[in-house]
């Protein structure tokens, strides 16, 4: 396992930098108009895997894609060893992994959460639809957070992180998603940005990845600033509001397990 703790800070934000290419400069350039914020969004655009690109099976149903944009981008872990293999071979792999789990096991229609992030910075598109969603502002209903599954689009970050931190390479590419997804959907990365534990009882995404999701949202919004992306006001009805419930003493320890991920009510598989 990879001894590396969580980055400061600084480390953070200078991470953000870089990957955008660009200063963060405060106040730089906020649009206006619609169709400049989706200009925007499209240029935010992350590098990624697309489904084809590591082979992903097809979902044994037609995922639900929602008119409504969700209101909450949800940080998970994979609750996976922490690799030294950082390479795209290696990320393909687990997004199989992931798949394979999560509808052999799980038997959900297709891999839970939207996105996927390897500890060599690797972005794959995770569920069916995921990607096309964003890009036209609509949502692709994933299986990640328990009776909330309609209003939040989830990134699942490789590893267990209750100890140590991630890669700097899997944060520098976890802030350009968030900015991505909050510039896309409209949303402020103070608001929208959580936690899987904010939401369902788990010790997920790891105290380590969690305590670092303040840093996270202000390298978020200074990235977005740099890209001249608005910040969002949308306005979140209380139902759909983190609950904040206690995180567990002795939750299962096992491979792909991160935590309630279907609750009854809800109507995605």
């Amino acid at each position: 396992m990879c001894e590396q703790h969580g980055p400061a800070r600084r480390t953070i934000l200078q991470g953000a930098a870089v990957a955008s290419g660009a200063a963060l400069v405060a106040g730089t350039g906020v649009g206006t108009a619609n169709a400049d914020a989706d200009a925007r969004a499209a240029a935010a655009e992350p590098s990624m895997y697309f489904r084809a690109d590591w082979d992903a099976r097809p979902p044994s149903s037609p995922v639900q894609v929602l008119a409504t944009p969700p209101t909450h981008v949800v940080v998970h872990h994979t609750a996976t060893p922490n690799s030294t293999d950082y390479s795209e071979a290696h990320a393909l792999a687990l997004s199989r992994s992931i798949q394979n789990y999560h509808m052999d096991t799980q038997g959900w229609i297709d891999a839970g959460q939207q996105f996927t992030i390897s500890r060599g910075g690797h972005l794959m598109e995770g569920r069916n639809l995921a990607v096309v969603a964003v890009r036209e502002g609509t949502h692709c209903v994933g299986t990640h957070v328990a009776d909330y599954n309609g209003t939040t689009v989830g990134i699942e970050n490789e590893g267990t992180y209750m100890e140590e931190g991630p890669t700097q390479e899997l944060t520098d590419k976890l802030i350009e998603t968030l900015a991505w997804l909050c510039g896309a959907y409209g949303l402020d990365p103070q608001q929208a940005i959580v936690g899987h534990r904010d939401f369902n009882s788990t010790a997920c995404p790891g105290d380590v990845l969690y305590s670092m999701l303040p840093e996270l949202r202000d390298a978020v919004s200074g990235l977005m600033a740099a890209q001249g992306m608005e910040i969002g006001t949308v306005h979140v009805a209380a139902e759909d509001r983190p609950t904040y419930p206690e995180v567990p003493e002795d939750e299962p320890q096992r491979e792909f397990f991160h935590g309630p991920g279907r609750g009854a009510d809800d109507f995605t598989r």
